[in-house]
């Protein structure tokens, strides 16, 4: 029996900015760009891999930059400010010729989230970034402190 891996969050600004290089060298825009939209929003694969190109292309008009998400797991409608990323996803959906906002290069759907991973990993591996999965997306930014540091902050 297999060992469950053990996955964590990017918690160090440097290994981020690691993963972006490594995802925009030896990947491809759009894997760069579901990342940089999952650092942002904090959503599972599945629902970062449901964006449509048009979602992102109608909030060009809008003046809060908040994209709604129906979350697959829970149900629950999510409104999420991307503005801090909105230009770079915005300039990449412009040249995205499929409704879907992370297109597969097989067939007409978006990529498969065990896509999304196996795209997640290579970065990683050349990032020297450990423990990656589909909740290494939620970066320190979204789950705050860890334990450790709140015993210093308490102190």
């Amino acid at each position: 029996m297999t060992q469950p891996k053990d996955v964590q969050p990017i918690r160090d600004q440097q290994q981020l900015e690691d993963m972006k290089w490594a995802l925009k060298r030896h990947c491809s825009e759009r894997d760069y760009i579901l990342f940089v939209v999952g650092c942002e929003t904090g959503l599972r694969f599945g629902d970062l891999l449901k964006l449509t190109t048009k979602q992102i292309l109608d909030l060009k008009s809008k003046q809060n930059k908040i994209l709604r998400v129906k979350e697959g797991k829970t149900q629950k409608i999510r409104d999420m400010y991307i503005a801090n990323c909105f230009k770079e996803v915005f300039e990449y959906a412009q040249s995205v010729s499929s409704p879907h906002l992370f297109p597969s290069r097989k067939g007409e759907g978006p990529i498969t989230p065990t896509q999304a991973y196996r795209q997640l990993n290579k970065a990683a591996e050349f990032a020297g970034v450990e423990h990656v999965g589909n909740h290494t997306f939620v970066t320190l930014r979204y789950i705050g402190i860890t334990e450790e540091e709140k015993v210093h902050h308490i102190l």
